[in-house]
């Protein structure tokens, strides 16, 4: 291998680990820009980052990091890497898995098609780990023995894989991605209280350290199961999740967690004789035809939306492992499915089909309601669960369907005229609703997000399935409490494209773009451009910067266009007032320059670097 003749860098590496390697030079890299986004780019993350060379993809949800791309992941994984050390061990474990581990835990069938199975030359099964719980928990089961041992926080960094139905988004959307998941071990709640602590600030520290603008919002556990669940989220119109906040007292929930206060409503008055009456409502199938036919708001109508949900575990393919489920709420709500999900302890829904809608309600769409139902007294029994929104709580004299076509009923009262299985917030909250904390008076706002770290209580979940037991201070056998950490790498790179872009690129945060600082020979035929460039780009080295040294030949224009494209926070022009002893430095966010003297250019550079990283560490 012949090195480079000109100086050698050790920026990027640890202190005392340094080694030289040769200048970097964007003629001798592979960096293949595109000046077209792709046919199937819907957002902005996965435009630019195929365009700047970033990434390819090989299959559906399935990419290849090129140099830019993973010297950024390289920069993002040295960040978490970092942090977590603070706090955890970092192990590494298999992504084959043996099927007992799942099967323990209770999640081999619960996982469904999301997972990878397949089975070896033997016949026995195995699966690609989309998440590794039940993997340290075994760790955990057999080396674990005393409380002394206690507390324990393990990390790693690897591939997961998902079978996602949908790939899409780039890398929001992948069936291989990078996650650092993280587990902990406590000998009771307080500890686990204090590892979910400890994470969260950490988590707080690494965005900040990748210069994200996020949020920490109240979440839902999901699959994982467990209490306390808090996400990391970055405001992004990419997001597929949304969130419901509160600019007055900075509230934030996922859509699938946020509650909200609702104003009271100017209840309807009774007709007759107060009772349900039966009326005739021909074509009013839908909820706006409704209010208009009554002269009511959506919000004295009670909408039904019916379906099928499928118990924990059991066979989807098997018609009784579905059990119908009738969910009750205000006309002018949605259902949170989420949110059911956990209120009926189910792990999926799907639409009732016109024979299930005769066989539970002897009525069709359009015309369902809840008088006359008999509820389960369980969920997911053999009858009908029957779950109704808390904002029906204690209303009146409300207008329903009479499970009979072209027919309604009104003075209708939940409690007296209709029962059910249970009583729940199932239903999404609305953006100008009043803020769910007592003595706040702000409206919520909803937008979407991406999720780029989520952290769980997982409680007792694992540990008592598989067996984890420890000895306490007295002697006695206990089960260690767990929590469940995770970042997505991928993540952070494509939530940072999507805050800083314009119609030429985008913009990384110098600690996790591929290099800090691009030096543009605007003509290297000329040798004092080029000589200054050169002994710029050294200087710029020894100074601890990651520096790329454009010496293409090509025209200034097309350096410029690429350069401002591929995520690189400054640029430095080296023209025709290197004669001068002057160049320019671009800083890329704000699209703005000024020339400065080359004995100044160095200490310029750093000192922005520097004042970038303090915004985003105040930011925190």
């Amino acid at each position: 291998m012949i090195l480079d003749e000109h100086s050698f860098s050790c920026a990027g590496l640890p202190a005392g680990k340094r080694a030289l390697i040769p200048m970097q030079r964007w003629s001798k890299l592979f960096i293949p820009t595109l000046r077209e986004a792709p046919a199937d780019a819907e957002v902005a993350s996965h435009c630019f980052l195929v365009r700047s060379g970033y990434i390819r993809q090989l299959g559906a949800g399935i990419y290849s990091y090129l140099f830019l791309g993973q010297r950024s992941i390289n920069k993002i994984i040295a960040i978490v890497r970092e942090e977590m050390d603070r706090i955890g061990q970092e192990f590494y474990l298999p992504a084959l898995l043996p099927k007992e581990p799942w099967e323990q835990s209770g999640r081999w069938t619960g996982m469904g098609d999301n997972m990878f199975r397949l089975k070896d030359r033997k016949g026995a099964d195995l699966c690609l780990g989309m998440t590794h719980e039940e993997i340290m928990t075994s760790i955990a089961r057999n080396e674990l023995r005393s409380y002394k041992q206690l507390p324990q926080i393990w990390y790693q960094i690897q591939s997961k894989f998902r079978d996602e139905p949908r790939p899409k988004s780039g890398l929001l959307r992948v069936r291989q991605f990078i996650m650092k998941d993280a587990y902990s071990f406590d000998i009771d709640k307080a500890g686990l209280d204090k590892s979910f602590d400890l994470h969260d600030a950490v988590y707080r520290k690494i965005f900040s350290r990748c210069g994200l603008k996020f949020v920490a919002v109240e979440a839902d556990s999901g699959s994982m199961g467990g209490s306390q669940s808090q996400e990391f989220m970055v405001y992004t119109d990419a997001g597929e999740d949304l969130i419901a906040s509160c600019p007055v007292c900075h509230y934030a929930a996922n859509l699938e967690k946020a509650t909200s206060r609702l104003e009271p409503v100017d209840e309807m008055e009774p007709t007759g004789d107060g009772k349900p009456e039966l009326v005739s409502t021909p074509g009013c199938g839908a909820i706006a035809d409704v209010a208009a036919f009554f002269k009511i708001s959506p919000a004295s109508d009670i909408k039904c939306v019916a379906y099928m949900a499928l118990r924990h575990g059991a066979p989807s393919a098997k018609p009784d492992s579905w059990h119908g489920v009738a969910a009750f709420l205000r006309g002018d709500h949605q259902v949170n499915e989420t949110k059911l999900l956990g209120a009926i302890g189910a792990a999926e829904l799907r639409t009732m089909q016109a024979e299930e809608l005769e066989q539970y309600f002897n009525g069709p769409a359009g015309f369902l309601g809840p008088v006359g139902l008999k509820p389960e007294a369980k969920p997911l029994g053999d009858g009908l669960t029957v779950v109704v929104d808390k904002s029906l709580e204690g209303r009146k004299n409300m207008v329903c369907g009479a499970n009979k076509l072209d027919y309604h009923m009104r003075n209708v009262v939940p409690g007296r005229d209709f029962s059910w299985t249970l009583i729940a917030d199932i239903r999404s909250v609305n953006e100008g609703e009043a803020c769910p904390r007592s003595g706040c008076n702000g409206k919520l706002v909803v937008g979407k997000a991406v999720e780029v770290g989520h952290i769980f209580k997982l409680g007792y979940k694992y540990s008592e399935s598989m067996g984890a037991r420890v000895l306490d201070e007295n002697g006695k056998e206990i089960t260690p409490i767990m929590g469940s950490y995770g970042i997505g790498i991928e993540r952070i790179l494509t939530a940072a494209v999507e805050q800083s872009n314009d119609k030429n690129g985008f913009w990384l945060p110098a600690s996790i773009a591929p290099f800090t600082v691009v030096v543009t020979v605007t003509n290297m035929t000329d040798a004092l451009l080029r000589e200054t460039g050169e002994k710029l780009t050294r200087e710029l080295e020894s100074a601890g910067l990651d520096v790329l040294l454009d010496d293409r030949d090509e025209r200034a224009g097309v350096k410029f266009k690429d350069a401002d494209l591929v995520g690189i926070p400054y640029r430095i022009n080296v023209g025709k007032k290197a004669v001068e002893g002057k160049v320019e430095l671009v800083t890329r966010a704000t699209s703005t320059s000024v020339d400065v003297a080359l004995p100044e250019v160095v200490k310029l550079v750093k000192e922005r670097v520097e004042e970038d990283a303090l915004v985003t560490a105040v930011g925190a």
